[in-house]
């Protein structure tokens, strides 16, 4: 039997959707490591620095820090702080976990949607970094996805959550 936290967040649509953002992270991460390793052994052990590869580091950066935000909202593997969960009782985890989410989804939605506005801007001026000339609406792209993709799986939560009331996780 599944339980109120793996209902709508766990749907399939959705558990595809965190598993391709979570790839496309790792990859970012793999991406990081050869750029930061490599400049590293470049600057100081060849004295010959590699052309850009700041750009490299900060734009892979953000692909892994917002693709990986959906997979920690769903597995609930996010820093917790539950120092008053005692003393507020289960009501008032409640409304905790209702305010929480529904200000977060508020947040990321605004995120999304200005992030959209920056991807539409950047694809029509042609905004690229300073060095390499990369194209910068591809990442506006992936920071609405991760932001998106965040929202709606907090928003599957809040729902669990109202469906299940005060009496969940007991």
């Amino acid at each position: 039997m599944r339980t109120a936290k793996q209902e709508l967040a766990r749907s399939t649509v959705v558990e595809w959707a965190v598993r391709l953002l979570t790839l496309l992270s790792s990859l970012a991460l793999g991406l990081l490591l050869i750029a930061t390793f490599a400049g590293v052994i470049m600057r100081y052990v060849f004295e010959a620095p590699i052309l850009g590869s700041n750009e490299v580091i900060q734009l892979a950066s953000v692909v892994l820090v917002m693709l990986a935000m959906p997979i920690a909202a769903r597995d609930e593997i996010h820093i917790r702080v539950d120092v008053f969960d005692e003393k507020i009782g289960r009501y008032g985890r409640l409304l905790g976990d209702i305010l929480s989410r529904g200000i977060s989804i508020y947040i990321l939605s605004m995120l999304a949607l200005r992030s959209w506005a920056k991807l539409a801007d950047a694809a029509e001026f042609g905004d690229a970094t300073n060095m390499l000339e990369i194209p910068l609406w591809p990442f506006y792209g992936l920071l609405v996805a991760g932001a998106a993709l965040y929202a709606l799986v907090l928003l599957l939560q809040l729902i669990d959550i109202l469906r299940a009331g005060a009496g969940r996780g007991e």
